[in-house]
């Protein structure tokens, strides 16, 4: 994952914090180094970090603590505003009727990054249409046709006619009616030269949108701010879209660009499929990337992914101990939809993402998929009252999954502690309020 490198280092920063019996000038001194060396390894511009480090320092030796907050909590809390602040004030996209241009270099996803936008319209009950606007790349045409074709976009593209302005603007006359979000994708280059961005002012001028996002690679490194500036002088950025946060690189590079506009990161993309892709909240990607976890983020997918199922329903349900075979499928079959282990553990607080190791998350998923298969032999009785599932149930069982009868065993001892598990929750009555209250505000209840 992107920016890991330096979310472990900053965790261990914050955790010496934790630790410390208290808080002095020269500890707040050593962890604004430790910070400035963990920034810096990750690509973030050096004049940035400075400038970041200098406000975190000001702010821990000057600000008194408020009511109720320990000095080590406030200075855990400064590093997390201050990390935020890089990434700009929270903006949420309007849902209403409008016209988008992206704008970015070859190999930065501007064209995936389309058709996740027209996905993600959809979703919020617009209607959005696409057009090819890159002449220059060979396939992009037919690359943004396939991904209109996948997510029932209606598209305009033409591969013989290299006239970018004429193209864009029989496109924007096409769906001036049918359509509320136009997504223009625009040509970019393997470098900023005179050409490229003469052809971004022209259809800026011609198109007259209403956002302009500039799409930035995770792993562009120190030319991250320079590329930045440079279209940001010409169309105006109103928004970044920071792709491929779910590769290896050092990830800075994309912070830095971001703090060269001084335009918002609006949204971000986490993996190759189409659905990978999030609204950007700051102070929630900075609470992950610091161990501190995502919860709303995570009752979020967890509501997208049970496709208007009564969560607060279920969850009462579950809580109460009337915890069947059928809700432990239901609960695999969502937290499958959610995405891969990994990017979900991510989002649980106190560092317990961080703790589980990549193998043993592959193993996690395998064994999900193996228990679903032996749930698949079973009769709706015993899916319904596991407890007569005894030695002649479990080899039936077994031969019908192509399973041994230990993974039958194995899977009703999984099941009879997720009941236990759930049955003591619901016994801790200011965290099952907690939930409850969680869930309704992310519309999961009545």
């Amino acid at each position: 994952m992107v920016l890991d490198n330096l979310g472990e280092s900053l965790r261990g920063t914050l955790k010496r914090i934790a630790n410390a019996k208290h808080i002095d000038p020269q500890l707040i001194k050593e962890v604004v180094r430790e910070i400035q060396r963990a920034l810096i390894s990750a690509d973030v511009n050096v004049k940035l970090v400075l400038q970041l480090t200098k406000s975190i320092e000001r702010r821990a030796l000057e600000e008194k603590p408020p009511a109720g907050m320990s000095a080590r909590e406030h200075v855990v809390n400064i590093v997390h505003q201050e990390l935020s602040t890089i990434l700009g004030n929270d903006r949420r996209i309007p849902l209403k009727k409008q016209v988008i241009m992206l704008v970015g270099l070859y190999g930065n996803g501007k064209t995936t990054t389309a058709g996740k936008l027209s996905k993600y319209f959809q979703k919020k009950g617009l209607r959005p249409a696409l057009i090819a606007g890159d002449v220059h790349r060979p396939a992009a045409v037919d690359q943004l046709r396939t991904l209109a074709e996948q997510t029932n976009t209606p598209f305009y593209g033409e591969t013989d006619n290299k006239d970018t302005i004429q193209i864009v603007t029989r496109g924007l006359e096409k769906f001036k009616k049918s359509a509320d979000v136009v997504i223009v994708d625009t040509a970019g280059r393997h470098k900023l030269d005179d050409d490229l961005i003469q052809e971004m002012r022209a259809i800026f001028e011609a198109v007259k949108p209403d956002e302009k996002f500039l799409v930035i690679d995770a792993s562009v490194g120190q030319q991250g701010g320079p590329q930045a500036k440079a279209f940001n002088d010409t169309v105006g950025v109103t928004g970044v879209i920071i792709t491929k946060l779910d590769g290896t690189a050092k990830g800075g590079g994309a912070l830095s660009a971001v703090a060269e506009t001084q335009a918002p990161v609006v949204f971000i993309g986490t993996g190759e499929h189409i659905a990978d892709f999030e609204q950007f909240d700051a102070n929630r990607f900075i609470g992950r990337l610091l161990g501190m976890g995502d919860i709303e983020g995570l009752l979020e997918k967890a509501q997208e992914a049970a496709e208007g199922q009564d969560m607060e329903k279920s969850a009462r349900k579950m809580m109460s101990g009337k915890f069947t075979l059928h809700d432990m499928y239901s609960q695999m079959e969502m937290l499958n939809k959610m995405g891969p282990l990994g990017k979900v553990a991510q989002m649980l607080p106190g560092g317990m993402g961080q703790k589980l190791q990549g193998a043993e998350m592959e193993q996690s998923q395998i064994k999900m998929r193996r228990f679903k298969v032996v749930m698949d032999s079973m009769t709706e009785a015993e899916m319904e009252a596991p407890n007569l599932i005894k030695s002649s149930r479990q080899r039936r069982i077994a031969r019908g999954a192509g399973a041994d009868v230990q993974e039958v065993k194995d899977l009703l001892k999984y099941y009879d502690m997720t009941k236990r598990m759930m049955k003591g929750f619901g016994s801790n009555r200011k965290a099952q309020r907690n939930l409850m209250r969680q869930l309704k505000f992310q519309g999961g209840g009545p």
